[in-house]
């Protein structure tokens, strides 16, 4: 059994470990809210956009479109999200095990975590804006365009609830035309063939803005819980070293008093 000093040492680490543990549960707590409110407004955004691409999509004036064209040959062109800091539970590791599944995919990668892992310059979620994400879908669509690749996606973190995420891919070309297809009384100038090809770039900056909002709250959500149970594992080690050192405490003042009891006898 480890000595009173020892068992005190350990006992003010994890303290020490606790006190940092709750801190960071406490900022990423602060950023929960604002994080969802981005999330819902980009969720919105990106599903009116869906809804007017289902609608030109399921247009016949719009069939033989290089957008709505079936996968062929070629490889998968993937934005990967991650995080931009670790601490976060599983929420790095779900994303880069869901890669596994796409090893022949080009990459490209948004987050400190997922640039280092493929050897890019940084570039942080937490501050990426609508502008950068629409610069990128430009890039995106002409890659896509060029015939160069048979899909584009964004492998991304869906939020599920507060104590639950997803590492999933979305494919956001080829557009596909919905399943089920609804008459809609609207008229389309100059014709719905231009209007589909001037709006692809922008519903998939739409689209790419949406999941790396919804990235970073997951992120923070994950974070949150993780400290949260980081947080929990200290305190009940340090009330089973508390314990230990009551008892090995203990153990030493009985020593010494049988010591001085047996000395007096002698």
């Amino acid at each position: 059994m480890p000595d009173t000093k020892q068992l005190r040492t350990r006992i003010r680490s994890v303290q020490s470990t606790l006190h940092l543990t709750h801190a960071m549960q406490l900022v990423a707590s602060s950023k929960i809210r604002r994080a969802s409110e981005r999330m819902e407004l980009s969720a919105a955004h990106a599903e009116a956009f869906q809804t007017a691409m289902d609608i030109l999509a399921s247009s016949g004036a719009c069939e033989g479109s290089a957008w709505l064209k079936e996968p062929g040959e070629g490889r998968d062109l993937l934005v990967v999200i991650a995080g931009d800091r670790g601490l976060a539970g599983g929420y790095n590791a779900n994303v880069f095990r869901l890669m596994r599944t796409y090893p022949e995919a080009e990459v490209i990668p948004l987050g400190k975590r997922a640039c280092d892992r493929y050897g890019e310059p940084a570039v942080l979620v937490e501050p990426y804006s609508a502008r950068e994400a629409d610069a990128l879908a430009r890039t995106l669509c002409e890659r896509f365009a060029a015939g160069g690749y048979r899909r584009v996606g964004i492998v991304y973190t869906r939020y599920v609830s507060i104590l639950s995420q997803v590492a999933d891919v979305r494919w956001v070309l080829p557009l596909t035309p919905p399943a089920q297809t609804q008459k809609y009384d609207m008229i389309f100038e100059p014709d719905p063939r231009a209007i589909l090809e001037a709006a692809v770039p922008a519903y998939v900056g739409g689209v790419l803005s949406a999941c790396v909002r919804e990235s970073f709250a997951c992120e923070v959500c994950a974070r949150r819980n993780a400290m949260d149970s980081a947080g929990k594992n200290a305190r009940e080690m340090i009330d089973n070293l508390q314990l230990q050192y009551n008892r090995a405490r203990q153990g030493a003042i009985t020593q010494e008093i049988t010591e001085i009891v047996a000395g007096g006898n002698a």
